[in-house]
């Protein structure tokens, strides 16, 4: 790992190119969707394994454990992105049906984000893993042993599913 000198002789690692990269554009590019862009759509899988545990990625440009998934693109419906985003950045290929969880609005990145959030069980999907260049790692993990970092819309999104409850509205 690359280090620099940092406050009083730490030695702090270095960000990777890409995250550099994502933290310079990122601000440009919230700006351009802002005004370009007022409505978002967005997905996130929830897939599981034969023993229950629930599939998370790590970015590469970004701090955190998430659910799979990204924006819709224009032509696309919300499951045709879904299917997408799931094969290209964790390869998993759906083969049956999902269950549409919540629908959520998520104000903070943009003026009126909306995510829907499947659930992919075991049995309705077939995996090739693949690499990703926007995928540091990916895992399955218990719903009660999740890595640390992950972010807490994911904690409670894996929450409300696993335990039955009712979603909010907000993401």
């Amino acid at each position: 790992m690359t280090t620099s000198k940092g406050g009083y002789g730490k030695l702090a690692p270095m960000p990777h190119p890409r995250a550099l990269l994502w933290m310079t554009v990122r601000p440009l590019l919230r700006l351009y969707w802002r005004l370009r862009r007022p409505l978002t759509a967005g997905v996130r899988g929830m897939v599981f394994d034969a023993e229950g545990r629930v599939l998370l990625i790590r970015h590469t440009y970004i701090p955190g454990w998430y659910l799979p998934g990204g924006g819709v693109e224009r032509g696309e419906t919300m499951l045709t992105s879904l299917r997408r985003e799931l094969d290209e950045e964790v390869g998993v290929i759906l083969r049956g049906e999902v269950r549409l969880a919540g629908l959520y609005a998520n104000f903070r990145e943009f003026k009126s984000d909306h995510v829907a959030l499947y659930v992919v069980a075991y049995g309705t999907y077939e995996r090739v893993p693949r690499r990703s260049p926007e995928i540091a790692e990916s895992g399955f993990f218990a719903a009660g042993a999740l890595p640390e970092g992950t972010s807490a819309s994911t904690r409670a999104r894996i929450l409300e599913v696993t335990e039955g409850l009712n979603a909010p509205d907000l993401w």
